[in-house]
């Protein structure tokens, strides 16, 4: 049963006051946690800033269980990570192999990723080598493939030898631990807010994540939920890699971590990553998380200049209206605003089209990379004035 909370346009749970917001980068405490994280480097050989680079793209951004300390990529050799993904400098630069990657960091690094995210799955012939020299090196090896390299003889064996761990993101708990939905999610007093999308890697984690910390930022505390494997190896604290999880617990295994995530946590506000797209006939998880976790609002992530689905030429993408549409009528919810990946947008372009897309859909409309967090703050305080009643609406 869902209490009544006035929003505009949105009637769902109450909130509760602000919390005090989390450390920044510019303090003394948060510095030393983030040098006491285990550092890392990031395999994505070929497909760093794109699409099946998104695991790596998203590590980039944003890490809390682990220090990236370089990026393996020989088509960018010699370039800085943060100016190839955002046009923005950070301190992880990328090389062009695992030998030149360790060679320049001191002391070696704890631990190898595996950043991509191949539609197969699985590892190849030549990633395989890179693996095992990663162990050969003395290196933990982290992968969210659906083949799980724990269960693989040759490099379990590699991995013990040299007393290191493997850890498969995508690796299911047994099934008879496995949690069925019992409805209890409705129990739950913080505003959920599910970030979908009108495709797959359309950068519905990374509003996801922009958008936590610009809530929290403003004293909403907000946890957010993790759906897929970048989430859980940026070090979501709750979550379920849910398209390793059989159908039958699939609601119920996300219903437990947001109980999980509320009961521990206290928040005001609870985001839902998003996988896929409702409409997308590859993908099941979409229907999942909207059952698991019965959000109060949705926040849609699309790319305009993105004329087909991911690795389906031959499936255009859908229009932000139709997805709408489709949301609202499967699930019990509002869509509150749309939010761009501006792949392939100029600036001039980004500026015109949440001009043009706010006025057909009627809502607001921003990119969470490119404009700034207060666009997508205000997007959630506008619908939830009762959040932080203070806060100013802004301009497009």
């Amino acid at each position: 049963m869902k209490s009544e909370h006035p929003t505009a346009n949105t009637i769902r749970h109450p909130v509760g006051g602000a919390q005090v917001p989390p450390l920044t980068g510019d303090t003394p405490t948060q510095l030393s946690q983030v040098a006491a994280l285990p550092t890392a480097v990031v395999y994505c050989e070929g497909n760093f800033a794109k699409i099946d680079g998104k695991t790596a793209n998203g590590l980039v951004r944003h890490s809390e269980a682990y220090r990236i300390v370089s990026v393996i990529d020989s088509t960018h050799r010699g370039e800085n990570a943060g100016l190839v993904l955002d046009d923005k400098i950070n301190d992880i630069p990328i090389f062009g192999n695992l030998e030149a990657a360790v060679a320049q960091a001191t002391p070696s690094p704890d631990t190898f990723i595996y950043g991509m995210a191949p539609s197969t799955g699985r590892l190849s012939t030549v990633d395989r080598a890179v693996v095992l020299d990663a162990i050969a090196r003395g290196m933990n090896i982290v992968s969210g493939l659906h083949e799980y390299l724990s269960e693989d003889t040759e490099i379990v064996q590699a991995a013990t030898a040299k007393g290191l761990s493997i850890r498969d993101i995508r690796k299911p708990k047994l099934s008879k631990d496995m949690r069925l939905f019992d409805g209890s999610v409705a129990l739950v007093h913080a505003l959920r807010i599910a970030v979908l999308g009108t495709d797959c890697a359309i950068g519905k984690r990374t509003t996801a994540t922009v958008l936590a910390r610009a809530l929290n930022a403003k004293g909403i505390k907000t946890v957010l939920v993790g759906t897929g494997q970048t989430g859980l190896m940026q070090g979501a604290k709750y979550g379920v890699a849910m398209d390793a999880v059989p159908p039958q617990f699939c609601c119920g295994e996300l219903e437990g971590a947001i109980v999980a995530a509320s009961e521990a946590e206290q928040p005001d506000v609870i985001l839902i990553e998003g996988q896929g797209a409702l409409s997308h006939p590859a993908f099941c998880t979409s229907a999942f998380i909207m059952r698991g976790s019965q959000p109060d609002a949705v926040i849609l992530q699309h790319a305009p200049k993105r004329a087909h689905r991911c690795d389906f030429p031959d499936m255009p993408m859908p229009t932000p209206v139709s997805e709408i549409a489709l949301i609202e009528a499967f699930s019990d919810t509002k869509v509150i605003g749309m939010t761009l990946n501006h792949e392939g947008m100029s600036e001039a372009e980004i500026t015109s089209t949440i001009a043009a897309q706010s006025e057909i859909l009627g809502l607001p409309v921003t990119d969470a990379l490119s404009r700034p967090q207060a666009h997508l703050l205000a997007m959630v305080v506008t619908a939830y004035p009762s959040l932080q009643q203070d806060i100013p609406k802004v301009a497009v």
